[in-house]
């Protein structure tokens, strides 16, 4: 899809975009609903099964996506890298996503991500593109500033402004669909490091340094669902990998509409291999993006 196509449909879903506050009183609430679990950790050999069984345990997808709502789906879809390099998201997943989303009724529903490698070759490869176009999604390109509107960001200390791809503003509902791995600079890619491929300029998040930085994408607006694939985890090399990468077969879904408890559940998948724990997962609770104790929430664990 060219950038005049991508307008267009855009203007036919009517954008409207606050330069306020777009913190989603619906993600907050969630995770107080009395009698559900906080978090869903999900062992399996099928993604898709391991979805349907993780958010019947939440309440249903129906918690989280309204009928007539657009939906954005924001995998990690940033490396030309096969599925099985697990650089990204499996694309079996977000097409089982994307199938359940419409089958709600949503309205329309959107895939995107700020590539890394070269956006075409990005969205070919990883299968992402394929799987999503074929579930009924539009895949959205997401390579030129153009895209992007520049917000300010409520209570930041580092990110005063933040530009936002167009897609992330307009949506009534974000899940966010990262893959858990290894990242040289981060220490760990999970839910809360995903939403560097919603934004444009990821320098500034460089330059100030990543754990106090990545916590601040979520303080404009927070995704309403998180569901980490943590099927295949890549343990060094990444956020690429290399030919010789080394994988932990964890066959593990991690879902909450808690950023802050999915990236710490991740993290002791990641630690008990020996991989070293972020420090933005402790800024991010203390700014109050969610818990990171997780013996302070309701988790289930289910077996598919």
């Amino acid at each position: 899809m060219n950038r005049r196509t991508f307008l267009k449909t855009l203007a036919s879903g009517a954008l409207a975009v606050s330069l306020g506050s777009r913190l989603n009183p619906l993600s907050q609430a969630l995770a107080q609903t009395p009698g559900l679990p906080n978090l869903v950790a999900t062992k399996g050999a099928d993604l898709p099964a391991m979805f349907d069984k993780s958010l019947t345990a939440l309440g249903g997808l129906e918690r989280f996506v309204k009928k007539g709502q657009t939906v954005l789906i924001k995998p990690n879809m940033a490396w030309a890298v096969a599925p099985e390099g697990a650089a990204n998201t499996n694309p079996a997943l977000i097409a089982h996503i994307i199938k359940n989303v419409l089958n709600l009724g949503a309205k329309r529903v959107y895939v995107y991500d700020n590539t890394c490698d070269n956006w075409n070759d990005a969205y070919r490869l990883s299968g992402l593109e394929k799987a999503a176009t074929e579930a009924g999604a539009t895949v959205a390109p997401a390579h030129q500033e153009g895209y992007y509107q520049k917000v300010e960001v409520p209570g930041a200390e580092y990110l005063k402004t933040i530009q936002y791809h167009e897609l992330y503003l307009e949506a009534d509902a974000i899940i966010n669909v990262p893959v858990l791995k290894h990242h040289g600079g981060a220490k760990m890619t999970a839910a809360l490091k995903n939403l560097m491929g919603a934004i444009w300029d990821r320098r500034p998040l460089h330059r100030q340094g990543l754990d106090e930085t990545i916590p601040e994408m979520f303080l404009y607006k927070k995704p309403t669902l998180h569901v980490v694939d943590a099927a295949r985890v890549m343990l060094n090399g990444g956020p690429r990998g290399y030919g010789d990468s080394r994988y932990l077969a964890s066959q593990m879904l991690v879902v909450s509409p808690d950023p802050v408890a999915a990236d710490a559940a991740c993290a002791k998948i990641v630690e008990a291999a020996g991989l070293r724990v972020p420090d933005y997962i402790a800024r991010a609770a203390k700014i109050g993006l969610g818990e990171a104790d997780l013996t302070k929430l309701n988790v289930q664990r289910l077996v598919v």
